[in-house]
């Protein structure tokens, strides 16, 4: 069994490791993220990327 960190979380890990890469990359807040995933039918609170 891996351990992965996302192990407790619901969401797809591709998901949130898109969410970083993208806060990352861009200048973007964590709601930029959120709202900018939302548009492109990806439904997940920034809370998610920050625990």
């Amino acid at each position: 069994m891996s351990l992965t960190p996302f192990r407790y979380i619901k969401t797809p890990s591709e998901i949130i490791q898109l969410a970083v890469m993208m806060s990352v990359r861009f200048p973007l807040s964590l709601r930029n993220v959120e709202d900018l995933l939302y548009e492109h039918g990806i439904d997940i609170c920034y809370e998610t990327v920050t625990h």
